[in-house]
């Protein structure tokens, strides 16, 4: 992956469904984060209209809808989307190789079509709010890092660009996948905030110095006072990481 500024590494998450509101903190942040994530909550309140709303602030967008189905429905769903022109797009593992592969194929043609840029194609693959004893509920007794190594090398045989992953599986997705493949981590509190609803979590530095590629930061840099100055400083600390 080629080089990037440490702000670049940092998206920042807009969980928000107010796309005047989404639009200004884009905004404010352009100078200091590498893209914002709009999700399931903001894409089903305002559509591709919220979208291409905050888009108009000039900052990259990654598009996290986690889409799981079949095959051709997928496919289809990425191939509707892609005239949004989202940097990053996400789907689940879970679906299968061959989910994983029409959804590849679908972004690549859409984007030959469209004479654009192929967005990075994503897996999730097991959320963040999630822990042993959670798989173990709904009948995986494989061991939550082992589960996602395993999800992530199906993603790359299948031509994804990279995975979603908690901080804590970075170092076995890089042993087992390589320095090529994209890591986008959520799961990412600067020291002393609030872990939320997430249970794997680590500070920003602590991910970059694994390995990770982007860092996905919500409400530390949202709810801050400034929000660009609290992205300024985590930057810094990235940019401070031996």
């Amino acid at each position: 992956m080629k080089y990037m500024l440490p702000s670049q590494r940092i998206l920042c998450a807009l969980d928000t469904t107010d796309p005047h509101g989404a639009f200004g903190l884009a905004a404010k942040l352009r100078k200091y984060v590498g893209g914002v994530k709009l999700g399931l909550e903001f894409f089903g309140a305002n559509g591709p209209a919220g979208f291409s709303h905050v888009a108009k602030s000039g900052m990259p967008i990654f598009l996290d809808l986690k889409l799981h189905d079949i095959p051709n429905t997928v496919a289809k769903a990425v191939h509707a989307l892609m005239p949004l022109n989202p940097m990053i797009m996400t789907i689940h593992t879970g679906g299968g190789a061959a989910m994983m592969t029409a959804a590849a194929n679908a972004a690549t043609q859409a984007a030959q079509n469209m004479g654009g840029k192929r967005p990075l194609m994503v897996g999730v693959t097991i959320l963040t709010s999630l822990d042993d004893s959670d798989l173990m509920a709904v009948g995986l007794t494989t061991p939550v890092e082992d589960q996602v190594v395993r999800m992530a090398k199906l993603a790359q045989s299948s031509g994804l660009d990279g995975v979603v992953c908690s901080p804590f599986e970075i170092a076995a997705i890089r042993a087992a996948c390589g320095p090529d493949f994209i890591l986008v981590v959520p799961g990412i509190r600067p020291a002393g905030s609030d872990a939320g609803d997430q249970k794997r979590i680590m500070t920003p530095a602590e991910a970059i110095s694994l390995g990770a590629d982007y860092l996905v930061i919500g409400r530390p840099i949202t709810q801050a006072d400034n929000p660009a100055e609290a992205a300024e400083i985590i930057a810094q600390q990235l940019n401070d990481t031996p």
